[in-house]
């Protein structure tokens, strides 16, 4: 008996035994030095709040890759992110500690939060925000790390990066000033959807459609000749109006185009245009432009040229001073007030002034919404920083495009999903954020003799001293006396989107410009894992940076994950509570069960949580244990053992074909496939071919045979054992320990053994010994009764292969005669 496997095996505990043992021991370092390098662009996780089923759902696709890769002989790169920066951060940190940042307050390098949070949030400087931010996110990033390692993520820990250290900060620094200098960075003064809860701009890719309650106000507008009513949901942007618009082949506005009406309550005279999206079919058919309630305002503003008139502030509330052309007495009540109080007073203004026809009529309709927030995004005019993504650049839309269709997308379905978000793009990449825990937009500004700064002189840090914060690096020619004073310069105080450095995760793991021997191994990548709901973000917005920085697409496959949905298959949301988390189910499943589970689904397909296919996975982990105890306990063939047997060689002959199809399966990127085909032959491996053999193994049948059969169970025990390793890491390196030396991580992928047997066998002598044991259950007797003749009735051809394995199904069945006919393929059993 082979000393090293314990008497008593089982999935209880392995993780603890072989995490330790693989970090101490680097089985998955990345090697530099060789050749042959797979590298993964891995999604950096938000660390803040808590992992859910989901994240490991998708992480073990990707894991089960990376091992597979790594067997194959190649040098994985492999890293783990977090992403720190953003507004989960801020909201977790200001919860958790009670505090809130209140820039205008000096730094206090004592400060220390408070024990519990109070009923009012504590103010801290930027800096002390910061700090706290920092805190709490390397505490988070501790217990996620130690879910990672628990299912067995074979991310080498060395290469782990954060989207807020000094190195990305310096990377995703030096990409915005290269994008500056070539023209693709720039800044405008222009209309931008604004969260007024979290004061920030947002851009195209966070926002999503809500359905909300609204009403169509019907308005009534003065023409020379009579009115002109329009139907608006919005009436109280009216004193924002600064036109009409209608369609050119609408005949009921075709004597308004070119002249102007007057606006109730305001009486602001506006003109009428002729634009093709207005819709005939909408309201009345003819719509106000106001400055700015939705994006189609913006965008026959600016493609009509017309005035401004913007009456809300990044407040969200109606500005103080009336705009351009609005009587002060008339707007007087609005200022101050929110957007669903003006609406109030408007349509009270506008019954009194009796030009409100009829009365609101309820409706409800898709209002934009920031991602993250809770109320209605507005639309202001503010200046921000903007990346250039082909929303405005037709030649650049054609590259992303080809882009597009060059990467190897899988499943194939999804590319449909990058093509239409490109497509439909209409501005720019907004890439400022009015927040404080983020990358600084590495830039100042010189201040004029009034103290105002001048935005288009825009002063930039030397390359070699990044990476800079603005607000406490000073820009070259200049001293920190000169901040903010006449003369003297102002730093820029918005942070980059998240997006703009989760994008450069490619060039943040490879560490771009500062370890140029790494990046130049690793990038191109060769895979972008990542879910579906983020092609219009990460997918697409990395592409764009390496399509300006290096001209190519920055890595070859994607695989792209379904969601994880609740058992009753609804989406998984905080908001809902139906979040599942994975600490429980590794508890009692184990870490290989939950990652069968997670492994089984194919790619791009939504999964729900099953706790019986995680029962599967951990009774496959425990046949594997078991069956592998069974055969590694007969003893050590001698190493010159070939199989002779004609069913040990089918056996072989069938292992051949499985490996060669779940080999294919991997290449494709199909982790679930590669599965089912390895475990429905190893199923068939333990109920059939060790049941067949298992006396023979023993040398019921003399020791030749009894070599034999040992041989071929050490063959296919071997390359199960290697196979089953990406989905089940911590069985199978249990097993491999009992009787190889290393680790299993580390061993070669099976080759298909070159074997001239008859495959067909197997099958045939299962269904024969199938048919014995049916016969003994209906008799209702033990499976070691004796059976006095087995009769098997078969085509010439047929009962000539069986003839080389009657002895095999003989003894497996406790049969005292095998008799054979030829004839149509049949089994009859005569129990005694």
């Amino acid at each position: 008996m082979n000393e090293k496997i314990p008497h008593k095996v089982g999935v209880d505990g392995l993780a603890a035994k072989w995490v330790p043992v693989w970090e101490r021991e680097g089985v998955y370092r990345f090697d530099r030095a060789r050749p042959d390098v797979y590298s993964i662009d891995t999604p950096p996780l938000t660390a803040s709040g808590s992992l859910h089923i989901g994240h490991v759902f998708s992480y073990t696709h990707t894991d089960v890759l990376a091992r597979y890769q790594r067997m194959r002989g190649r040098s994985v790169f492999y890293p783990v992110g977090w992403d720190d920066n953003g507004l989960p951060t801020e909201r977790r940190v200001q919860n958790h500690f009670g505090v809130r940042c209140e820039p205008s307050l000096p730094y206090d390098p004592a400060f220390t939060p408070p024990e519990k949070p109070g009923k009012n949030a504590l103010p801290v400087s930027r800096r002390n925000f910061v700090e706290l931010c920092l805190e709490l996110t390397e505490t988070d990033e501790k217990v996620f790390e130690e879910v990672w390692r628990s299912i067995g993520l074979s991310v080498d820990w060395t290469l782990a990066y954060q989207t807020i250290d000094p190195a990305t900060t310096e990377i995703s620094q030096r990409a915005f000033l290269r994008n500056l200098a070539r023209g693709e960075a720039y800044q405008s003064e222009a209309p931008t959807l604004w969260d007024v809860t979290f004061r920030t701009a947002v851009a195209q890719a966070e926002l999503e459609d809500r359905e909300r309650p609204g009403a169509y106000h019907d308005l009534v507008f003065t023409a020379d000749d009579g009115e002109v009513l329009i139907s608006t949901t919005r009436p109280e942007l009216l004193p924002a109006c600064v036109a009409l618009v209608a369609h050119p082949d609408d005949e009921r506005y075709q004597g308004l185009f070119g002249k102007t009406v007057r606006t109730p309550v305001f009486g602001v005279e506006v003109p009428v245009h002729a634009h093709h999206l207005a819709d005939p079919e909408k309201g009345t058919g003819i719509a106000m432009v106001c400055t700015f309630g939705d994006t189609t305002d913006v965008t026959w503003w600016r493609a009509l040229q017309l005035e401004t008139r913007p009456v809300l502030g990044r407040d969200g509330r109606f500005r103080a001073e009336p705009p351009h052309g609005v009587p002060a007495g008339a707007y007087e009540p609005l200022a101050g007030k929110t957007v669903h109080t003006g609406r109030q007073i408007v349509v009270d203004l506008l019954r009194e002034a009796g030009t409100l026809r009829g009365e609101p009529r309820p409706i409800t309709h898709p209002v934009k919404f920031y991602e993250k927030g809770d109320k209605p995004l507005e639309i202001v005019t503010s200046r921000q920083w903007y990346l250039r993504n082909g929303g405005r650049d037709d030649a650049l839309r054609a590259k992303l495009l080809a882009r597009g269709e060059e990467l190897n997308w899988v499943p194939p379905h999804m590319q449909v999903r990058y093509r239409s978000w490109v497509e439909g793009l209409t501005s720019d990449w907004l890439v400022s954020r009015q927040r404080f825990f983020g990358v600084p937009i590495p830039v100042w500004y010189p201040l004029d003799a009034d103290g105002e700064p001048d935005h288009d002189a825009v002063l930039v840090p030397a390359d070699a001293s990044l990476p800079v914060d603005p607000s406490t690096d000073v820009p070259p020619g200049y001293a920190e006396e000169q901040r903010g004073v006449p003369g003297g310069f102002v730093a820029e105080a918005d942070v980059m989107d998240t997006w703009a450095t989760s994008s450069l995760t490619p060039q943040i793991a490879g560490r771009w410009t500062i370890d140029d021997d790494l990046f130049r191994r690793v990038f191109p990548y060769s895979l972008r894992p990542q879910a579906h709901e983020i092609i219009r973000t990460w997918l697409f917005s990395t592409a764009v940076r390496a399509e300006l920085e290096e001209d190519v697409l920055p890595w070859r496959d994607a695989v792209i994950s379904g969601w994880v949905l609740d058992p009753d298959r609804k989406k998984m949301s905080k908001s809902v509570g139906n979040v599942v988390t994975p600490a429980d189910l590794l508890e009692r499943h184990g870490s290989d069960a939950v990652r069968y589970w997670a492994a089984s689904a194919r790619p791009g397909v939504d999964t729900a949580v099953d706790e019986g296919q995680m029962k599967v996975g951990r009774r496959l982990a425990t046949k594997l244990l078991n069956v592998s105890k069974f055969v590694l306990g007969l003893g050590t063939p001698a190493a010159e053992s070939v199989a002779t047997e004609p069913l040990d060689r089918s056996v072989l002959a069938a292992l051949a074909k499985m490996i060669e199809e779940a080999t294919a399966a991997f290449e494709a990127l199909d982790q679930a496939r590669a599965l089912q085909v390895t475990e429905t032959f190893f199923w068939t491996f333990c109920d059939d071919y060790v049941e067949l053999v298992k006396g023979r193994a023993y040398g019921d049948l003399g020791a030749a045979a009894a070599e034999s059969a040992q041989a071929a169970l050490r063959t296919v025990l071997s390359a199960l054992v290697r196979m089953f390793a990406p989905v089940l890491p911590f069985a199978t390196e249990e097993i491999w320990s009992w009787w190889q030396e290393g680790s299993v991580h580390q061993a070669s992928w099976p080759t298909a053994p070159d074997i001239d047997g008859d495959s067909t066998l197997l099958p045939l002598a299962g269904s024969v010994i199938a048919a014995v044991r049916r016969a003994k259950s209906d008799a209702k007797v033990s499976m070691r009764t004796a059976v006095e003749t087995l009769s098997v009735t078969a085509p010439a051809d047929v009962l000539e292969g069986f003839a080389g394995i009657a002895e095999d199904v003989r003894v497996a069945g406790v049969v005292n005669t095998v008799a054979t006919q030829e004839g149509e393929l049949s089994v009859a059993v005569t129990i005694s």
